[in-house]
């Protein structure tokens, strides 16, 4: 036994690369994550951070190249400046709890693996992702306009004798709800497709479990499924909060001028009064309040990991 000797190691040894490969190998594996994002990178930043620093120019900086507020207070003093803030905001504040109530159920019942209908339901739910903004206006014009489909309805079942002025500029409530229906028709499918993800990562175990032990449908809803589906609704509620901003043809389409929102007033300035400074003052407002809102919503929607990190 002592006279013995092990060649396995020797021809382990023998087969390992030299240690300086195996270093820039190791170099190599750890820049390569740093290279896959590369491209994404630089499409942000040739489309979308140079922009907006040319946005940024346009509305910071006059006529001789030096800074300047002037463009802002022509943007806050403008007639039509508090009526598209307050609309926007309004829109964003109505929206985005119904459109999430109404995606969370829609994912509830798609992911209901007891429904044997759940593919047609997922279908017949995802439709409205294939219509633009535009032509969902256009549709929900048909819908509200004095001898639209509802008034007919209505009229018909004999529940109005004469057609009911849905969009009436003179009722800004009115206008609001029909955008918000719009709205919440159009884009409540991309939040469910988001919340539907989230929910077939959540492990069955835990739901059967909880369901084992007596927790009803809104139990295991409050305490199992919201708190496992924090990320999904992280980016969920980020990517509407964003999009609720730029809110612009279903607004032009359903109310032409008589509700105007933040892009309405950038493209009104930039295509009607020929002014682009003004018009990317709005622009970077509308980004300022978006990055706001972002922080808002990461800051509540905090996972437990999270939270001990900071």
């Amino acid at each position: 036994m002592a006279g013995q000797t092990s060649t396995a190691p020797a021809g382990v040894a023998a087969r390992r690369p030299p240690e300086p490969d195996r270093r820039r190998g190791a170099a190599r594996a750890q820049l390569l994550p740093y290279w896959l994002v590369l491209p994404t990178l630089l499409y942000v930043v040739a489309f979308f951070a140079w922009p907006m620093v040319q946005a940024f120019g346009l509305a910071f900086l006059g006529e001789d190249g030096g800074p300047t507020l002037e463009h802002v207070r022509t943007m806050v003093g403008d007639v039509q400046f508090t009526s598209a803030l307050t609309f926007t905001l309004l829109l964003l504040v109505v929206i985005l709890p119904v459109q999430f109530a109404v995606a969370l159920t829609m994912a509830l019942l798609v992911n209901n693996t007891r429904l044997r209908a759940r593919g047609l339901f997922l279908y017949i739910y995802a439709l409205p992702l294939a219509v633009s903004e535009l032509a969902a206006g256009i549709v929900w014009f048909a819908i509200f306009t004095q001898q639209g489909y509802l008034n007919s309805v209505l009229e018909r079942v004999g529940l109005i004798d004469v057609p009911f002025i849905w969009l009436d500029y003179r009722a800004p409530e009115q206008l609001l709800l029909a955008v918000v229906l719009a709205e919440v028709w159009r884009a409540t499918s991309f939040v469910m497709i988001i919340l539907v993800a989230g929910l077939q990562g959540i492990p069955r175990d835990y739901l059967e479990a909880a369901e084992v032990f007596g927790a009803g449908l809104l139990t295991r809803v409050r305490r199992v499924i919201l708190p496992m589906l924090k990320p999904s609704i992280q980016v969920a509620l980020i990517f509407r909060t964003i999009l609720a901003f730029q809110v612009f043809a279903t607004v032009i389409a359903l109310t032409g001028r008589g509700a105007t929102v933040l892009t309405a007033e950038a493209y009104r300035w930039q295509t009607d009064v020929r002014d682009p400074n003004v018009a990317a003052a709005y622009a970077g407002l509308i980004l300022l309040l978006s990055i706001v809102s972002t922080a808002v919503i990461l800051r509540l929607t905090r996972t437990p990991p999270e939270q001990r990190m900071v």
